[in-house]
Formats: structure tokens, sequence, C-alpha cells
């Protein structure tokens, strides 16, 4: 994710919402009222300003994809290549039009047409990586993370952890007895806030 996409997204960072997990669904072609619901947030263009040619396969063709925990060689190539369709999914990327749709997905209500979609977004979103951890976590998709929540890294603990730090050293045996105990907690909770270094496959497939 370069720079500006980062900047822009804390800019945009929402309030927090509750937590909630997507119910996965299996892959399916999108519907007119789902492409529909999808349309105000795509790219209808190239960067060179042209019409891009059957958007709407190209964004099945993603989901399908992403949906399936496929590599992108395995993505359907009826309207355009592998590569183009990966092509087209990072510039999505870097246009921002993913962390756009987990905000409109964090706010919509349960009757809006774009939570029909919430499944596939999700797991398109899980492609991204630790950099959208922080957007993931305030608005409460937990199903658009790569793992278990527990298993990664928690931005905002690290920083509540380092706001715990005393600002002066305690004088008093008491004192000081107190802040090692408290040093030994916040020790165990930034080991908590980096997360594994490593989580194995299977544990990744089969968070929902």
């Amino acid at each position: 994710m370069t720079n500006l996409t980062s900047k822009r997204m804390m800019q945009a960072m929402p309030l927090p919402h509750a937590a909630r997990l997507t119910t996965p669904l299996p892959w399916s072609p999108l519907t007119d009222s789902q492409w529909l619901a999808l349309l105000p947030y795509v790219l209808p263009r190239s960067p060179a300003g042209r019409k891009m040619p059957d958007l709407r396969a190209r964004m099945d063709a993603i989901f399908h994809t992403t949906a399936r925990h496929a590599p992108w060689r395995e993505a359907p190539d009826d309207h355009a290549t592998p590569d183009t369709i990966a092509r087209h999914f990072r510039r999505l990327t870097h246009a921002g039009l993913w962390e756009r749709l987990l905000i409109a997905l964090a706010e919509a209500p349960p009757t809006h047409p774009l939570r029909s979609v919430e499944h596939l977004i999700v797991r398109a979103h899980r492609l991204l990586g630790l950099p959208f951890i922080l957007l993931i976590r305030r608005i409460g998709l937990r199903s658009a993370l790569p793992a278990p929540p527990w298993l990664l890294p928690d931005p905002d603990l690290s920083a509540f952890c380092a706001r715990s730090l005393p600002a002066t050293l305690p004088t008093t045996r008491r004192g000081i007895a107190a802040l090692k105990t408290r040093l030994r907690a916040l020790k165990h909770l930034f080991k908590a806030s980096r997360g594994r270094a490593r989580i194995p496959r299977s544990v990744r497939l089969a968070w929902p």
C-alpha cells in the first residue's frame, strides 16, 4: 500500500463500530441489484482515461478468485487474462476502493443492497494484509481480517500500552514494587499487540 493510500485511509478513519462476523457464502455471479450497489464505488475508466470493457465481468472474476482463496493464475479468463484481473485488483486497491467499501458496509443498515455482497468484499479485502488491520478493527468487520483478531497485531492496544507507561519513576519501595508489577503486565500486553509472527495457512483458511 502506498503512503498516499495509508494517509488517506487514516484521515477517513471512521468511529468505532460494534464488531461482527460476516456469514460466509459460496461464490455466485453478481446479480443486477448487487452490481448496481457496487457501481458507484468502482472505477469505470483506466488511468489513461479510457472506459474499461467488461467491468462487471472483471469484478466477478476478482470475487470468484478471492472467495476461493485461489491464486490469480486461476482467475476466470472469459473476458480478460488472469494478469489483467490481478492488475485491475491492484489498481482498485491503490484507488482506495476496498476501504471505501468497508466503511460503507460499516455504516449501511442490514437492508442496504451492499450488505448482500459483504461476504465477497471481506474475502477480497483479506489479500491486502497488515496495513488495513487498524481500519478493520475500528469498523468491526472482523471477517475482513486475514486471520483471527487475537493472532494479529493490534495498533490500538499498542498505543494504549505506550500511553500507560509512567511519566515519572517512583522513589519509595512500595512504589517501585507496584511499578514492576505494572511493567510486567504492560510487557505481556505489548507482546499480544504485536500478534503472532507466523500464522498457519490452515488457520487463515478456516477463519470465516
